[in-house]
């Protein structure tokens, strides 16, 4: 555990001398503030509190931006090091290669959990302070969930950028799937799973196949799990289309992250440096 946490501490260093926590932290924190103020103005028309409005802006926000920022700081934290030499420095000292991704992994994801809590606690906290209406505890353990499922996100991404990172020999070639994924998972598939409902008119997709494959998409589960039920769901009009529970859909995630990270040890323990 010692040895994962020095390498935890040298990416969170990287990640301070590189300027990646500030500045992911005034990314989330600058449009989540532009989201809280220009996006208040719904909540007396569908009788929901300020915060519910919120959660909903930026859960629709997490998912354009937290995986692009994780694919962002993970493609290259293997083949990037083998690039540039330091991964053989690395492995010279007594360190498993498992320890090397996992220590990487908890360092990354730090990282991004600090943004994320920072970036939107600010907005919360200036909106506690200016708002008109009082924020009721529902919404507040809504927005707790919204930051722990926004990191969760983050960790499946930051994992997919780590297989990614462990097959390629390049750089370059890292970066251009990295962004093709983030399209293929972000845009592509919902509007493949849509024209495929509209094609379909409900005659061969039943609702069990529609959760499958909303399933097979990690952005997807975290929007059902943060817009399918409660004031959110009411106010994005998902909570009539959701069906699946919170559990499914928090287990799901956590799969969309184990299963990478476990494919990215398993290549690169037996990759050649």
């Amino acid at each position: 555990m010692s040895t994962i946490l020095v390498i935890a501490e040298k990416e969170i260093r990287e990640g301070l001398r590189n300027r990646w926590v500030l500045a992911t932290t005034l990314l989330l924190a600058t449009l989540a503030l532009s989201l809280t103020f220009l996006g208040s103005a719904p909540t007396g028309n569908v009788g929901a509190s300020a915060l519910d409005v919120v959660i909903v802006s930026l859960s629709s926000l997490s998912v354009f931006l937290v995986p692009l920022i994780a694919l962002l700081i993970s493609h290259d934290a293997v083949v990037g090091e083998m690039e540039r030499g330091t991964m053989l420095l690395l492995l010279s000292y007594p360190v498993r290669r498992w320890q090397v991704i996992v220590g990487k992994f908890v360092g990354h994801l730090a990282i991004l959990a600090f943004s994320t809590l920072v970036g939107y606690g600010i907005a919360a906290a200036a909106l506690a302070f200016t708002g008109d209406g009082a924020i009721g505890r529902e919404s507040w353990a809504a927005f707790a969930s919204l930051i722990g499922s926004s990191v969760l996100l983050g960790a499946v991404f930051i994992a997919i950028g780590y297989l990614v990172s462990a097959l390629v020999g390049e750089r370059g070639t890292a970066g251009g799937i990295a962004i093709g994924i983030w399209l293929v998972f972000v845009l592509v598939y919902d509007m493949a799973l849509l024209g495929l409902l509209v094609v379909d008119q409900g005659r061969s997709v039943t609702g069990e196949m529609l959760n499958a494959l909303l399933l097979m998409n990690p952005t997807d589960a975290y929007r059902l799990l943060n817009l399918g039920g409660g004031s959110a769901g009411a106010i994005s009009g998902m909570a009539d289309v959701a069906t699946l529970a919170p559990a499914t859909l928090l287990a799901a995630l956590l799969a969309w992250a184990a299963v990478p990270l476990a494919a990215a040890i398993f290549v690169f323990s037996r990759r050649e440096l």
